[in-house]
């Protein structure tokens, strides 16, 4: 297979790419062909046929915005992306948008273009293959053998998400994980001398990780340190490949401008001259590559027949194991319903120690349950009792050890969850969800089941002061598509949010949860919890005023509707633990709920912006937390506050007087 010939068919496809589109970046696809060309047409065993096949190798392209170089490198190897395909780039509606996205593209493992995120998703990727090898494989039929490689650059290994990610791949000494930096010292702004001097030899040294530098332009180079990379199972690798970002363009190579502007019809003429393709034809492809496609399907195939009579063997050999394999991968779940109803009525605790049992029973239940801490998991109630911690050697427990690497450990959670076999979730306090959530954003964008345990949510945190209590966090999470924000206002509610979080396979879920106790609260006959919020207490007398809240405030609400509530003055009291949920219910059960034509006081300890819509159309006033919290015991800085149920009174009584 003549592989320089393949990279310039590659070079030519991806500059008319970008050129057709007057839109995208040239630069790295064409500094990247070499490489990824060996990569893909030597060593990657995949099967264009079927991209799905569990024991593939997971490419990831962590600089997206080389995607042009990815969607040719999938026409070229036989999956469903079509030469029109490549002539629709990032044109609406076609499945070659504008940076990778999972679910839209044959063969994209996963979403990227935010730097940084694929090398930390290839990171999770990589446990996954470790820790599902360490669960079905047995001696002589090991059915997870695979690798997982990345193509990074500059900016992604800049960015902070890659080296929190990095260190702990180090760490765990992920040996089938390899990296191959595009080092070609070009960012936007100019050469990488203006901001990024460091020797990232010596960095990924330190973290304990094997580093290779080749010519990146040199297949023999390039073959010998991807099959050296192999061989080590004990380190990851960085494979440092010096090239020249725009290689072959004529004026162009080596320069910033090519990083994000089309080459220009004279520069792709000179490119295509110099590299033996037709001036005058724009996304060819030579008559001795137009069968490369199905060559590379027929490879891929063999593959997994090979894999497919191993796996036929293993399966009749271990039947318990094949139906634990099928269950894991099909995700389907068991009857968590008395998990629903395993707190008595006198319960008074935290939820998020609530949140701890719940997560404890589920797992029981759920033996691919697995997820960890950003080193908070005593405080976040997450450890997983008696089910061991990965660590290097040994991938058979159930709890990570993220440290503290917030970051790292959300991008990690994506890639586990996009590797397929476990349902994954991460926890940390509520404030620290800000350095998350770029990865919680991406992991709604591709819709994966990660749930996120967040604790600490208010300034009932107390001591800490305002840096460690969430105001403005939950508002801001409920502000992102695709995420479900549960705030549960008892441990009965916590339990309620965890089995719903199970049950969702189409995005992630936050659980929002108290540090302080709360006690378990009377609910009326057919609550219905799953529609987001409903009401928690009937009017006594003619409705005057409805209370909605979430979270501890429910119980304050409460407390402030019994003491205020006399003839005449009816206040009912509405729990809403998760509120976009409550808001995409048809108007007649909202109305039913929140009824349009008596006065509303939302109650919730953070900023008051989104409680408005909770009444469109009615009288909605917000009893919220516009400034930052203060440092003491919590109770004390609650009422300091003005949350106390004397304060929300007042505020009743203003508004039925």
């Amino acid at each position: 297979m003549d592989l320089q010939r393949i990279a310039n068919v590659i070079r030519g496809l991806a500059a008319d790419g970008v050129q057709k589109a007057n839109s995208g970046h040239p630069g790295a696809p064409l500094g990247l062909a070499d490489v990824s060309a060996v990569l893909f047409f030597d060593f990657l065993k995949h099967n264009p046929a079927n991209s799905k096949w569990p024991n593939r190798d997971r490419f990831v392209l962590s600089g997206g915005h080389a995607s042009m170089l990815l969607y040719s490198l999938l026409h070229l190897s036989g999956y469903q992306v079509s030469v029109d395909d490549l002539k629709n780039f990032r044109q609406l509606g076609s499945n070659t948008p504008g940076h990778p996205e999972y679910g839209d593209t044959d063969g994209v493992e996963t979403t990227t273009g935010p730097l940084g995120q694929g090398i930390a998703n290839a990171v999770g990727m990589a446990i996954g293959e470790r820790m599902a090898a360490a669960r079905f494989n047995r001696p002589g039929l090991e059915v997870v053998d695979h690798y997982t490689y990345v193509l990074a650059g500059d900016g992604d290994l800049m960015e902070g998400v890659s080296s929190e990610a990095s260190s702990l791949a180090g760490h765990l000494k992920l040996g089938k994980l390899i990296v191959i930096y595009d080092s070609n010292r070009i960012t936007i702004e100019g050469s990488t001398d203006l901001a990024f001097t460091e020797s990232v030899k010596d960095r990924y040294l330190a973290y304990g990780w094997q580093v290779l530098e080749v010519d990146g332009h040199s297949i023999p180079e390039l073959q010998k340190a991807i099959a050296q990379a192999k061989e080590n199972q004990e380190q990851p690798t960085l494979i440092i490949a010096h090239t020249q970002i725009a290689k072959g363009a004529p004026t162009k190579a080596g320069l910033a401008e090519t990083h994000g502007s089309p080459l220009g019809a004279e520069e792709i003429a000179g490119l295509k001259g110099a590299l033996g393709l037709p001036v005058d034809q724009d996304f060819y492809v030579p008559e001795e590559l137009k069968d490369l496609p199905q060559k590379m399907k027929q490879r891929g195939q063999q593959f997994e027949a090979e894999w497919n009579e191993l796996f036929e063997r293993w399966a009749k050999e271990n039947p318990q194991l094949a139906e634990q394999w099928n269950s894991w991968r099909s995700g389907t779940l068991p009857d968590l319903s008395d998990i629903l109803t395993m707190f008595g009525p006198d319960v008074n605790i935290a939820t998020r120690a609530a949140s701890g049992q719940v997560l404890n029973a589920i797992a029981k239940k759920v033996p691919n349950l697995v997820g960890g801490s950003a080193d908070l998991a005593p405080s976040n109630n997450s450890f997983l009792h008696g089910e061991g911690i990965v660590q290097a050697g040994d991938f058979s427990g159930r709890n990570f050890s993220f440290g503290v690497r917030e970051h790292g450990m959300a991008s990690i959670l994506n890639g586990l969850a996009l590797y397929g076999h476990f349902r994954v979730f991460g926890a940390t306090f509520l404030v620290f969800s800000d350095y998350m959530r770029p990865s919680m954003r991406l992991a709604a964008l591709m819709k994966l089941p990660v749930i996120y345990i967040l604790t600490h949510d208010s300034v009932y945190v107390g001591e800490d002061g305002p840096t460690h209590q969430p105001v403005e966090t939950t508002e801001s999470l409920r502000l992102i598509p695709n995420l479900a924000v549960f705030r549960p206002a008892d441990a009965e509610e916590t339990a309620w949010s965890w089995v719903e979080a199970m049950k969702r396979k189409d995005g992630p879920s936050a659980l929002v949860l108290t540090r302080q106790n709360l006690p378990l609260l009377k609910k009326p006959k057919g609550w219905d919890f799953t529609k987001g919020g409903y009401v928690i207490r009937e009017e006594q007398e003619e409705l005057a005023i409805v209370l909605v809240a979430a979270g501890s405030e429910v119980s304050l609400a409460l407390q402030a509707a019994e003491e205020v509530e006399k003839p005449g003055l009816g206040v009912r009291v509405v729990s809403v633990p998760n509120r976009t949920l409550f808001l995409k219910q048809d108007e007649a059960y909202r109305r039913k709920v929140v009824p349009e034509d008596v006065p509303t006081l939302a109650i919730e300890l953070g900023v008051s912006t989104g409680w408005y819509a909770i009444n469109p159309g009615g009288k909605v006033e917000v009893y919220g937390l516009d400034r930052f919290g203060a440092s003491g015991p919590g109770k004390q800085v609650a009422e300091h506050l003005g949350f106390s149920v004397g304060a929300i009174v007042e505020r009743i009584k203003a508004i039925v007087k």
